[in-house]
């Protein structure tokens, strides 16, 4: 597939200059491009914030909900088309803060669907607000933070999600290979990718962020979930890479009852109105 089929003309992007958005949204494009996947079977769903802008820049078709809430609608759109590639894609705040209850409740469902989270800790659209991914000590424009950050792969390996990796926007071609990775898993996948935020946080630069994470070396496991939990944990540098993969927890979609004798997608069937509401009106006696 030819990256330009994922290019829109004519737009006007509202990120500011030097934003770690930028390198995500094109290296997310040549990844699809070179995983050969039409813009007509994928969707973008996402929430509020500069990242849940990113589907709004590409050729795809597109569902932008509300704050925190791209997760459920991502799960639903799966589940009545499996044919469909779908990538639950926002930031840090709309993800982990808002959202935080669907991103616990979707990785205990395993849908097969993408969650990509561009983690710049701090809310850029609102005007530099401590994010659930700040640092403890971190100065905002309206707070000091005086919590410990929300650790989303931690919580993630916990909950046993399938695939659990983190990525920088910095280094274009190794996240490219992880989002290829992430996108052709079968289950639910998050992708959390450090990026720095030019304008609203002055601390978590492009430079820290490059001294303060590593990557896993080849001879790492990413199937062992204790060695993964411990991979999480880490703080002195982060980990960067595949940190976790369980291939056979059962998808979300496929125990699904109307795919047991019909794999085709529920849009494509003959729904017989009649029979449904007799099957309604004997099950309100």
């Amino acid at each position: 597939m030819d990256v330009n089929s994922y290019n829109l003309e004519n737009i006007d992007i509202a990120w500011c200059p030097g934003c770690g958005d930028y390198p995500i949204l094109d290296t997310l494009k040549n990844a699809l491009a070179e995983l050969d996947i039409p813009p007509n079977d994928l969707v973008m769903v996402s929430g509020i914030g500069q990242a849940a802008k990113t589907p709004h820049y590409m050729r795809a078709n597109v569902f932008n909900g509300l704050h925190g809430r791209a997760l459920s609608p991502a799960t639903a759109i799966r589940a009545v088309n499996r044919e469909l590639t779908v990538i639950a894609h926002s930031g840090d705040g709309d993800m982990y803060g808002e959202g935080g209850n669907h991103f616990i409740h979707t990785i205990r469902r395993n849908p097969n669907i993408t969650n990509i989270v561009n983690n710049n800790m701090v809310y850029g659209l609102t005007k530099g607000q401590a994010s659930p991914s700040s640092q403890r000590g971190y100065v905002s424009s309206l707070q000091t933070v005086k919590s410990d950050p929300f650790n989303p792969l931690a919580v993630a390996v916990a909950l046993d999600a399938s695939f659990v990796a983190r990525g920088f926007s910095g280094d274009k071609d190794q996240l490219k290979e992880i989002l290829k990775k992430a996108i052709s898993h079968k289950g639910y996948a998050l992708v959390d990718i450090f990026q720095p935020c030019v304008t609203f946080n002055k601390i978590n630069t492009f430079k820290w962020f490059k001294d303060n994470t590593y990557y896993v070396d080849d001879s790492y496991d990413p199937t062992d979930r204790v060695a993964a939990f411990q991979k999480a944990i880490e703080t002195d540098k982060f980990p960067l890479g595949v940190i976790y993969t369980n291939p056979d927890k059962p998808v979300f979609e496929d125990d699904l009852s109307v795919y047991k004798e019909n794999t085709e997608p529920l849009y494509k069937r003959q729904v017989d109105i009649k029979e449904k509401l007799k099957v309604l009106a004997y099950s309100k006696r």
